[in-house]
This record gives C-alpha cells, structure tokens and sequence, in this order.
C-alpha cells in the first residue's frame, strides 16, 4: 500500500482498515531503512498514527505542519513523495535530510534540529496567515519534553493576544532524548494518571453517551468535562495561557485522533489536544529501550545491537569525557555535572547512576543549564556543563553575561565540536570558536587524542575562570591515558616537527592530517614543513607563532570549524597586531551551510576539504610566496 502513496491526497479514501494496515507498512519501512542509515527511530515508530491522521484531515502544503526539531518527520517524508531512493538512502549524501527542510518539499514548511522552535513559528505563521486574510490551518506538533524549553513557553505567553486559531498537538511520550524532567513532565503525568479523574471521565462519556445530542458534546469537548477535571487535577496548563485543552488521547487510536483533529478544525480559539503515543511503537528492541533508539547508528533489526561496534576497541571521546570525569568528581564532591537531556549523549550515564547527587539533568534548556552553573560557581562549587557544540549556541548569552563577566569557575565540554555528518547543518558543530573566541577571560582549547584530552580536562578544573574544550564527534586516536594527568600551561602550543619553509598550525582532528601533508610535501617537494599541535585557540601562543614567523615563507592553519572567524583568522590578526607581514593559508569549512552526508570524508570531499585539495591549496600558497619572494 505505501508504494501507492504518492501524495497526501492517496490516503484521504482510505478506510480505517486500511490506515492501520498502512501504518504497519510504514513502520516496517522506517525499521528497515534505519537499521542500515541510522537515524531517530523511535521518534519516528511513534507518531504513525498521528501523522496519517493529520495528513488525513488537513492538506498540505496548503495547511501547515511545523514539528518541534523535526527528527520525527520519517512518517511525513513518506507520505509526501519521498518514498523511493531518497528515503531508502536517508541522512546519506544522496538522500533526504532525517530532519524536515524547506529546500527538501513544499510539504515542509519549516525546518528545524533544535528543541522548542515549533510553537513560536507556528504562531509566526498563523499571525502571517491572519494578516494575508487567508482561511488555512496551521498545526505545531512538539514533543513534552518541548515544554522544558523557554522559547516554548514564551510562545505559550504570546498565543492568545495573537490569533485565534491554531492547533497544538502535544505528541506526549514522557522522553524527550532521556527521561523527561522537572515539574511540566510530573504536571503531564499526574493529568494523565490521576485514577478519580479518569474513571469520571469515562463515566461522564457513557453517561452523554445516552443523552440526546450527547455523542456531540463528547465529540467537541463539552465544558462540564473540563469543569470536571478541574475538580480533582490541576487546571489546564494550557487552559491559563487561554488555550482550549483536551486529552488526554491515545495517540495510536486511528479513528480517535481523526475525529478530534476534526473537532480541533472548528475550534475558534486556540486549542491543543495532548496525544498520548509510546516512542518506539511497533519494535520491541525500541520501546524496551528508547533512550538509544532515540538516534541510533545502524542495528541489527532481530535483536537491536548496534552494527558499528567502537573502532578496534578505541573508546569514543564522550566514553572518555564521562568515566574520567566520574574518576575527578569521586575525589572531589564539589565537581557537579550538568547535561541537558543528554545523559547518554555526552557520556554521563555512568556518572548519572554512581554519584546522583552531583549530576543534574535540567531538561531541553541549554540557556538555563549556563545559568544554573553560574550561581553553583559562585557559592564554590565546580560545575561543569556538557552540551554539544550545536546546542551551546543557545547559552551564548549567559556565556556572555552570566559566566564570563563574572569570571565564574564552569568547565564546558563541547562534543560534536566539527561535523555531525548524517545529522547536517543543525547539528554541525562549527560555529564555536567563532562564538566563543571574542569574549574576555573564555580560555579555549581542543585536545589531539584522548590522553590530552583527558590532561585538559584536568587543567580546567584547577583553572580559576571559564574554560571550553571542544572535541568531535567518534572514536578517539587510541593513545594510552597515562595515570596521572599532567596540568597544561595555559595558552601554551606543542611543536610536533619543524619546518624551516612552512609551518602547519593545526586543532584536533586536523593534526593527523597535518601530519601526513607535513610528510609528503618533505618527499615529494623537498618542502621543510613542520606541525605544531595548536592546543588552545584562546589564548594564543604569540610567542612560539612570532618564533615561527620569523623562520619560515609561510604559516598554514587546519582546523575543524568554519573558516571565517576561525582560528585562522585569530592567528591572521595576531600577525597583524604584531606588524608581521607573513602570509597565511587557511584551512577550513567555507562560508556555507553544510549538508548532511554519509561520513566525514564525504563532506570533506564535497567541500574542498579533501587531503588533495588541502595539499593544492599548500602548494600554491608556497609557490606565489616564492614567486614574490623572487621579485
């Protein structure tokens, strides 16, 4: 049936038969193709129903659906004309985005990777649509754990002052990438738990059930039922905010969800319908363990292993980052651990389950995770924040504001520093230096390997002031960690090789490949080229770059983050300061937004960074340096 489904429209003349036996088509579409891609499995199981329901109802691309972060939009992809070998080939470099995109369809209408951007679009939209004098619909759906995030309520405080119509569906599965968190997640469970209330609710349906007119009372949401509810459960949440509630709904009940989306069409103000739905519906191995089945890299589909075991036993830098954080925090109680949703993620799990008292998962709120480090800094403690370098730019003020112009003691660890390649734009993380670097008293650095990453660790916890380590995405080098970890002087680089005609300055990842360049342009071109491991990004080592600069022709920096405002251009404007004319051939990510792809080397290949590329761009910055030298 679903190679039938070219269009939206294909679905509308279904029955509900038909519907349900399309759904199991379509999980089994989406387990087979993840379990060689990867990609959001669980997400995706979960809201069959919902999104056969909404397309069911409503019409797109006339109507519009914004999902929060869009990693559950499998279902939309496939029912919207995607389902060929775009979508067998998904988060690969020939396939679709595993998020939605405006460049992808029409029938997406806005894309999204980030937590709680979904209700404040929406009510963009549907103010754009009031203002036009246009009649279509227009439906956010977010995920519970949305509500953790600011913006989301924010939104929540804007939506009645500004249309009066918009639906919200809160797609309710108590997990957002963990175990939701906080007072929303303990409010949403106890409406939906509450015994008294749900056995009244039941006997007031049967009750209406039997009166004349009744079955459309019970279809549009009569005001008895909410009176009812108001008895023995908090208010609505919504209700406060002048939202029309009603929910709880099962989310996997075809018939149920049409009928309502149908009631919430008629709604003249705004309404959410909270849908109950199981993350990772229809695959055992996801429901009995949905944190992994989040994001998941290829499995095995019978038993729901992973197919990509560590590389050669290497441990991944997140495995690094949690177990030796563990091992400084068991030996110093005032080593806190913050993550934001992310336990598993950034390597916390371990920490989470041996010292509880010192981890604190806030929810999907990055920009309150700064804040609440900064007031622990300041009665002493040593927070340190884990959040993902795509996901930190979301703090940048309190960066700002909060820790830094208060020279607050706050260790952050930033993983996926570089590319998150099947995941694309949204999640590469390739902004941070630029962000971080104009900021006074931010001590910036990336390790090598994991046994200085491990040493870096070590140094900022002694620091006194902020310090951020940034570090990709994978498996490390697999160095030996020594026993006992060194302490770095700060802002100091470490010279691998010298070169008397160029010298490479390289972060992370790019040293290895430095490395090699160094090596060929000595054989093959008879090039004198040295490497020095970078270690900080800020401060600077200006005394070894002024050593240098007065030796050699030209000086080459590599690095794993975009080019403009770059450690590049740091290194170009400490030259310039110190009156040094030298020139200087940057590498790095150019000044575009970077698409998803199926590895590194892909992206690397496609965007002029490839080892070739690099070794051309070398050359001919060292033969225009000779030419120039000779006139």
């Amino acid at each position: 049936m679903l190679n039938q489904v070219t269009q939206p429209s294909d679905i509308k003349v279904l029955s509900l038969e038909a519907l349900s036996n399309l759904a199991k088509e379509i999980r089994q579409r989406i387990i087979t193709v993840t379990s060689e891609n990867g990609g959001h499995v669980g997400p995706n199981l979960g809201v069959v129903e919902l999104t056969l329901a909404l397309h069911y109802v409503f019409n797109t691309p006339k109507d519009k659906f914004i999902f929060d972060v869009a990693h559950q939009g499998y279902v939309h992809k496939l029912l919207t004309g995607r389902n060929g070998p775009e979508f067998d080939n998904i988060r690969k470099s020939h396939g679709v985005s595993g998020f939605l995109t405006r460049e992808e369809s029409p029938h997406d209408c806005y894309g999204a990777g980030h937590a709680g951007t979904a209700l404040s679009a929406a009510l963009g939209i549907a103010k754009a649509r009031d203002l036009k004098g246009a009649d279509n619909h227009v439906i956010a759906v977010l995920g519970d754990a949305a509500l953790t995030c600011g913006i989301t309520m924010e939104a929540l405080n804007n939506i009645s002052t500004n249309t009066k119509r918009l639906i919200l569906i809160l797609n309710d599965n108590e997990w957002s990438i963990a175990k939701n968190v906080g007072a929303i997640a303990k409010y949403l469970n106890e409406l939906i738990t509450n015994p008294l209330y749900n056995r009244l609710h039941k006997d007031l349906e049967s009750f209406l059930e039997k009166i004349p007119g009744g079955n459309s009372i019970i279809k549009f949401g009569s005001k008895a039922k909410r009176e009812t509810k108001d008895l023995f459960v908090p208010s609505s949440l919504f209700e406060k905010f002048g939202i029309r509630y009603i929910g709880p709904i099962d989310g996997h009940d075809q018939k149920l969800l049409i009928q309502y989306l149908e009631c919430a069409k008629q709604s003249e103000q705004p309404i959410v319908l909270h849908v109950l739905t199981k993350k990772g519906k229809g695959y055992e191995a996801a429901t009995s363990n949905p944190a992994k089945f989040h994001g998941t890299g290829p499995f095995v589909i019978e038993s729901g292993l992973n197919k990509e075991a560590d590389i050669n036993g290497i441990p991944k830098y997140e495995s690094v980052f949690g177990s030796y954080l563990l091992k400084f925090a068991k030996q110093n109680p005032k080593i806190l651990a913050i993550t934001a949703a992310m336990p598993g993620g950034t390597g916390l799990s371990n920490f989470h389950k041996e010292l509880p008292e010192q981890f604190f998962d806030v929810g999907i709120a990055e920009e309150h995770a700064v804040l609440f480090a900064a007031g622990l800094a300041t009665e002493g403690f040593r927070p340190v924040c884990a959040i993902y370098s795509t996901f930190l730019q979301r703090g940048f003020d309190p960066i700002v504001h909060d820790i830094c112009l208060q020279n607050l003691n706050v260790l952050f660890c930033m993983d996926r520093a570089g590319l998150s390649p099947n995941d694309g734009p949204t999640h590469h993380g390739l902004f941070d230096i630029a962000y971080l670097r104009p900021i006074p008293r931010v001590v910036l650095m990336q390790p090598q390997n994991e046994d200085e990453f491990v040493d870096m660790i070590h140094t900022s916890l002694l620091h006194k002031g902020p310090t951020f380590i940034r570090y990709p995405r994978g498996a490390g080098e697999g160095v030996p960690i020594k026993e006992n970890p060194q302490v770095l002087p700060i802002g100091k680089a470490e010279v691998l090789t010298e070169g008397s005609d160029i010298m490479i300055w390289a972060l992370g990842p790019m040293i290895k490949e430095a490395l090699s360049i160094a090596n060929y342009l000595e054989k093959e071109y008879n090039i004198s080229t040295g490497v020095v491991n970078a270690r900080f990004i800020k401060p600077l080592d200006k005394e070894l770059l002024k050593e240098h600069a007065q030796k050699v022709k030209l000086i080459v920096t590599m690095e794993d983050h975009v080019i403009t405002s770059g450690f590049g251009s740091m290194v170009l404007e400490t030259l310039q300061e110190e009156a040094i004319q030298l020139p200087v051939a940057r590498i790095g990510w150019p000044d575009c937004f970077i698409a998803h792809g199926s590895n590194v080397q892909d992206l690397r290949n496609k965007y002029g960074l490839s080892t070739h590329a690099i070794l051309s761009k070398i050359l001919a910055s060292f033969e225009t340096v000779n030419q120039e030298l000779l006139l």
